[in-house]
């Protein structure tokens, strides 16, 4: 009995382990958010895209659950990595990244996840609350496109709206 007991009790504690271990982490607390927000910034501005910000942290359900949709739904995934370099920005009891945040107008104000928008030159263009791209107990996927759409590159583009005198 003993050993069926002790054979049940390391099996139950390997499978938490390995569960622990396979969770999804996209926030890394130990990071340079700063030098990783400017190297993306600099891609995105060679590559003629934004980036967008995700801000929250591995303990946060829906910040995991925006990843996984984004990244699974390939309308999504396709639109996401057209125009945008995305960056995993933590917040967190191991680090609150106060300095970042105070730089991109304390967009935890509206809660996690939070998305921010920046231009190739690091312009803050748009801060989007999460909840307004929400549906049921996940997002939903037309809001979260033109949510993308809206803020891609070429929809603040002027070359985009041509000038009234010009189609005269």
């Amino acid at each position: 009995m003993k050993k069926h007991f002790l054979f049940f009790a390391l099996s139950f504690f390997l499978t938490i382990l390995v569960a622990q271990t396979s969770e999804v982490k996209l926030y890394n607390p130990n990071a340079d958010a700063k030098a990783d927000i400017e190297r993306a910034i600099a891609k995105a501005n060679t590559e003629g895209k934004h980036v967008l910000v995700q801000i929250g942290g591995n303990w946060c359900r829906w910040c995991i659950a925006f990843n996984k949709k984004v990244t699974e739904n390939d309308t999504l995934n396709d639109v996401l990595e057209a125009n945008y370099i995305t960056y995993h920005l933590n917040y967190s009891k191991e680090n609150l990244n106060e300095d970042v945040l105070k730089e991109l107008d304390f967009p935890q104000r509206f809660g996690f996840p939070v998305f921010v928008i920046l231009d190739g030159n690091g312009k803050r263009l748009h801060t989007q609350n999460s909840v307004y791209l929400e549906e049921g107990k996940g997002h939903n996927t037309k809001k979260t496109l033109n949510f993308f759409n809206h803020w891609k590159p070429t929809a603040i583009d002027p070359k985009s709206y041509p000038s009234r005198a010009r189609t005269k």
